[in-house]
């Protein structure tokens, strides 16, 4: 994945993700910015619109993934732009077993083959509440790191343009602006909970594979200019689905009418 920093991002080391694909997980420096981000809690309407799932409601603590939908068959593949499970509903996770370890294992393998750092589930077909990453982007270097149910409860006034890439828009790349820190509150492969701050680049990173959790795709955070500019790309990938599937494209990028940009995030 290809990026553009336009501001100086701030680093904690502690809590370093990886970029989501490769080609962006080596940058040559980071240096702490002269003045930290600011966090600010925002209420729960707020945290909607701007793109982000707050605690869950009695309704969502009904939508959790029962054991057939955590059934895979591997090997697992990228799922590729239109394919409506990118957009479907991302259940939350309430059983740690095997089967979870195992799909976590296989999220990994896929990962590494197609030079990754982070993926998330619907992503190789699963619509369920989990990402995976790797800040080495190798087998056997690095740390492997799952985060189950994530919820993003505060973010930062301070923001970033980077040009960002994604494993289901293949060879796409183009600008998109989030905020430079968040909070977060997940759990482990074990279940255990725990609340970690990102800032700067692994924030980016955590950002773009939440946004997949919540389906949200990259170009629906873009400025109409920065979406123009890969129309044709998008239509090609549209033009793929159909030759592959037979079917119409279930979203047509000519037929998309954009997005309002709030504080950085964009909201449908």
């Amino acid at each position: 994945m290809a990026t553009r920093i336009h501001a100086t991002p701030v680093l904690s080391y502690s809590a370093l993700l990886p970029f989501f694909s490769r080609r962006a997980t080596r940058p040559t420096t980071f240096r702490p910015s002269p003045s930290p981000c600011r966090f600010v809690s925002v209420s729960v309407s707020s945290m909607a619109r701007r793109g982000f799932s707050t605690s869950p409601s009695s309704s969502q603590e009904d939508q959790f993934a029962s054991s057939e939908e955590l059934r895979f068959e591997p090997p697992l593949r990228i799922v590729e732009y239109p394919d409506p499970i990118l957009r479907a509903k991302n259940k939350r996770i309430n059983t740690f077993d095997e089967r979870l370890k195992k799909l976590v294992v296989e999220m990994f393998d896929v990962m590494y083959k197609t030079d990754g750092v982070g993926l998330s589930a619907p992503q190789v077909g699963v619509n369920v509440q989990l990402m995976v990453f790797n800040p080495a982007g190798e087998r056997g270097e690095g740390e492997e790191i799952v985060l189950v149910n994530p919820i993003v409860y505060k973010a930062s006034q301070k923001t970033i343009l980077f040009n960002e890439g994604c494993l289901s828009f293949p060879g796409i790349y183009a600008d998109v602006e989030r905020p430079a820190s968040v909070k977060i509150d997940a759990r482990d492969i074990t279940g255990r909970r725990f609340k970690v701050n990102l800032s700067g680049f692994p924030a980016r990173v955590f950002q773009h594979e939440f946004d997949h959790l919540q389906g949200t795709l990259f170009f629906d955070r873009m400025t109409q200019d920065v979406l123009e500019s890969i129309r044709s790309e998008l239509k090609a990938l549209e033009k793929k689905y159909e030759e592959k599937t037979g079917k119409p494209s279930p979203e047509k990028i000519e037929d998309y009418e954009g997005i309002k940009v709030v504080a950085g995030f964009a909201g449908r």
